[in-house]
């Protein structure tokens, strides 16, 4: 076991240290302090967050989320759901519930919106097909009749009580998603909006295992909107860094860990890169990289080296990041609409595009495409207006890393497509623009290995894809995982991070202040 360095510095134990300040590992770390135990939060970057973040990336004034920016997974997290941290009540954690939730321009000149009302939205579904409206409608109810209890358990890391609507669930999980919009939508335009909502959570939307995305995604827009943090993405873990510290705890940036303490055994702390040492005196929970975790730990984990062997990246993003003189619009025949998201994409071009991830095709003629208007809904963030496209790309571009000319030129791709729907978009409204190539990406944040900022995969040795690790527990005592690459993987649902502190607390006989599930 290496020994620590003459000069580092060993810091007084705290009952745990949560290595990490992505969301879930502040979430997990909130929930340990609210129960009464000391915590140390390590973040290696200046900035806490993770992938949560808000920073000034084009202009000074104009505030961008870097990668998520609605929250809408975790309005049903107890955490939110209940507040029961306190995080709205005496944090100042807010959330707008958007309208419209997201627009989608159609090839006609058309917009379908979708509206955080069932009613409302299967009425726009009855313009194209009255059957769909009704099949929206059913799968809706069908999935708050009980299919979501099964969602929560299942997120939750809990097993589905053996009630019919758990079975429902199950069969309809192991479904592929797109097998699920195939089967259950017939119109060309409702099967678009489906599509494009199932692929949120950048899945594949024909593997299996992904069939109830189609339901869980359009019923949380249907309840939240484009569930938009006040103030930007940051507001969470500055809320959550609030509340840890207001219980006695240490959130610390640019203190990036490089080794995990493992003494007869046991882990009992970490090592920074610049010679300091945190001792743990009851816990260490490990928010890094699962693909990183067995390198850096000091002696063998059965569980680290498996979680190392099978990840994957999964499928990287490619981001824009637009200052602009004012908000951009939306044209459609009933007017121009301004919203805080707005999506193009056939199912045939998303398809293509998976598909082509894994081949380093580019698609350049119908990308699934998000676009993201936060000003349109919270002015306070900029000057002008703010704007983002999401999209997938091929990690690497002609077998090597995107350049900045590569990253530019695909930008002015997509912008092109927009425009076609979109205004506010011309040069001269366009101030600042910063392309984030999957390259890009993976430099911005070490923890987007392989340009994925959703934590990636894992491929069982069955074949069995998943995507996160589904233990919270390792086979080294005292050390626990958490962070997207846990269950349930990721997206900004808090669940990795309430779901190791409900392990930790039962592991160390301390009642959790947390409802099931």
């Amino acid at each position: 076991m290496p020994s620590a360095p003459p000069d580092s510095a060993v810091h007084e134990a705290s009952d745990v240290v949560v290595v990490g300040g992505g969301h879930n590992a502040l979430v997990c770390a909130a929930y340990l302090a609210e129960a009464g135990l000391s915590v140390t939060v390590l973040e290696g970057r200046d900035v806490i967050g993770g992938n949560t973040v808000t920073e000034e990336l084009t202009l000074p004034g104009w505030q961008h989320d870097s990668c998520s920016t609605a929250h809408v997974v975790l309005q049903s997290n107890p955490l939110i759901r209940d507040d029961e941290l306190g995080l709205a009540a005496r944090y100042g954690l807010e959330y707008i519930v958007t309208d419209p939730a997201v627009v989608f321009p159609l090839a006609d000149g058309d917009l379908l919106t979708v509206h955080p009302d069932l009613a409302e939205t299967a009425a726009e579904f009855a313009r194209y097909s009255a059957a769909d409206a009704d099949a929206l409608v059913s799968m809706i109810d069908t999935w708050n009749a009980g299919q979501r209890i099964a969602h929560a358990h299942m997120s939750a890391g809990l097993p589905l009580p053996d009630q019919p609507w758990s079975h429902s669930y199950e069969a309809l999980r192991r479904r592929s998603a797109w097998e699920v919009i195939a089967s259950t939508f017939g119109h060309p335009v409702t099967r678009q909006v489906m599509a494009w909502m199932a692929f949120a959570t950048i899945q594949p939307p024909e593997r299996p295992g992904t069939g109830a995305l189609p339901a869980a995604i359009m019923a949380g827009r249907l309840a939240y909107g484009w569930a938009t943090p006040v103030g930007g993405s940051g507001a969470l873990p500055n809320a959550l860094a609030a509340h840890i510290t207001d219980h006695g705890g240490t959130v610390e940036t640019s203190a990036w860990v490089q080794s995990f303490t493992v003494e007869h055994g046991r882990c009992v702390g970490v090592r920074t890169d610049d010679g300091r040492e945190f001792r743990a005196a009851r816990a260490v929970v490990a928010g890094s990289h699962l693909r990183e975790l067995s390198e850096m730990l000091e002696g063998k984990s059965t569980a680290a080296d498996a979680a190392a062997r099978c990840w994957r990246p999964g499928i990287p993003l490619f981001a824009v990041h637009f200052a602009l003189r004012a908000d951009a619009s939306y044209r459609g025949t009933r007017g121009p609409v301004t919203s805080a998201a707005g999506g193009l994409g056939s199912p045939k071009g998303l398809l293509r595009q998976v598909a082509g991830v894994a081949a380093g095709h580019l698609e350049t003629e119908d990308p699934w495409l998000l676009m993201m208007s936060s000003t349109a809904v919270d002015p306070g963030r900029a000057p002008g207006g703010t704007f983002k496209f999401l999209t997938t790309a091929p990690m690497l571009r002609d077998g090597r890393p995107w350049s900045q000319d590569d990253a530019s030129a695909y930008a002015q791709v997509l912008l092109d497509i927009a425009r076609r729907h979109v205004d506010g978009l011309d040069d001269a409204d366009i101030l600042a623009i910063r392309p984030e190539s999957p390259t890009s990406l993976a430099a911005h944040n070490r923890a987007n290995i392989g340009g994925s900022c959703h934590g990636g995969e894992f491929v069982l040795d069955d074949g069995t894809v998943i995507p996160g690790w589904l233990d919270y527990r390792t086979d080294v005592p005292g050390l626990y995982l958490t962070g997207s690459t846990s269950h349930p993987g990721g997206s900004v649902s808090g669940r990795p991070g309430r779901n190791t502190a409900r392990t930790v607390l039962a592991d160390l006989g301390v009642t959790p202040t947390m409802s099931v599930p």
